[in-house]
């Protein structure tokens, strides 16, 4: 199976209570290393901003496999990726900037923003610095920390909505678009 296919058997995430802390913070000034540029500091970004994080883009060589799979909310990052590349000029004229978040390098986030021609930056949390002072929901596999897949929107450096869980990871972008939309 391709990696920008989800599967139909997937686990649904379940609403577990770790965002409901979120809405109304203040992100930390925290610079964060881009596929794209200089490092960003997501708190000091003007208007609304959209940042979505998800556990790891997958390896085009190496299937992810039933372990994976297994996880409810995993899967689905490289199709989450291309569905807000596809809609990410729609987000942009509602005003909003998009940024993809994960702990993997950036190293590795360059790789796959390339091979997926993201038009946004990829930002890197591998030292867990905003994951841990924001407090963001993390699992462990294969001996990493990976980030539960979430959006934030953020305005003025404050978290105004949060979507959590997000499933199905490939509609997502869709979502986010009407949100803002509604909200604008």
């Amino acid at each position: 199976m391709s990696l920008h296919q989800i599967p139909a058997d997937l686990p649904v995430p379940t609403d577990d209570g770790a965002c409901d802390h979120l809405v109304g913070r203040a992100l930390p000034a925290i610079a964060l290393a881009a596929t794209v540029g200089p490092s960003v500091d997501l708190s000091t970004r003007p208007g609304r901003t959209v940042v979505y994080a998800y556990p790891r883009t997958g390896e085009p060589d190496r299937p992810p496999g039933p372990e994976w799979d297994a996880i409810p909310g995993a899967r689905g990052c490289t199709p989450e990726a291309c569905s807000f590349r596809d809609h990410h000029g729609e987000i942009a004229r509602r005003g909003a900037e998009v940024f993809g978040l994960s702990t993997q390098t950036t190293e590795y986030q360059a790789e796959a923003s390339s091979r997926l021609n993201l038009p946004f930056a990829l930002l890197s949390d591998s030292e867990l610095a905003l994951s841990e002072a924001m407090e963001l929901p993390t699992f462990a596999f294969e001996g990493q920390t990976l980030i539960k897949r979430l959006t934030l929107i953020i305005t003025g450096g404050t978290v105004e909505h949060v979507f959590y869980p997000v499933f199905p990871p490939d509609t997502h972008a869709a979502k986010v678009l009407d949100w803002l939309q509604l909200t604008r």
